[in-house]
């Protein structure tokens, strides 16, 4: 598999962007977390070096109207990723909790027919290699802590604000 990175600037700093030769995005994650963007990668794909390129036009405009306050402007972009069969159905999952809402572990547990599974459910979240557009940053503690999110809980506070979401 061919894989094309790239960078996008974003108010939280730059991201990088990995899509496949079809433009479809497979990891998404902030530049200094680097290391963790390639380890995921070596994990779902093996060892793979991405080829340096240019941000699909498409992801970009995603992007751009998602940090201009459109909330919604990165659901309809194609993802894919490898991962186990669970992963891929909480990675799924995510995708439907709607902006400016929040769910815990075990909401989303629950939501996939797995209420005991909470703490599976919060590895998966954390394996996530497409941040932002798969919302891992909107599962909190059942407490409504803003707990384990890969680009900080400072980053996962704005995102949050940014959508609108009701903070403790």
């Amino acid at each position: 598999m061919i894989l094309t990175l790239s960078s996008h600037p974003s108010p939280l700093g730059p991201l990088l962007i990995v899509t496949d030769g079809a433009g479809v995005l497979r990891a998404l994650d902030f530049a200094d977390y680097a290391d963790r963007l390639h380890l995921l990668l070596a994990r779902h794909y093996g060892p793979v070096t991405p080829q340096p390129g240019d941000t699909p036009p498409a992801i970009a405009a995603a992007l751009d109207a998602y940090f201009a306050g459109d909330a919604d402007a990165l659901h309809a972009l194609p993802i894919a990723t490898n991962g186990s069969n669970f992963q891929r159905a909480v990675w799924a999952m995510l995708r439907t909790i709607p902006a400016g809402a929040t769910w815990n572990y075990g909401q989303l547990a629950a939501a996939l027919g797995k209420p005991g599974a909470a703490r599976a459910v919060g590895l998966a979240n954390g394996a996530n290699p497409i941040g932002i557009a798969v919302p891992c940053h909107r599962v909190i503690g059942a407490n409504g802590a803003l707990t384990g999110y890969a680009g900080g809980i400072a980053r996962k506070r704005w995102l949050l604000a940014h959508e609108g979401a009701a903070l403790l």
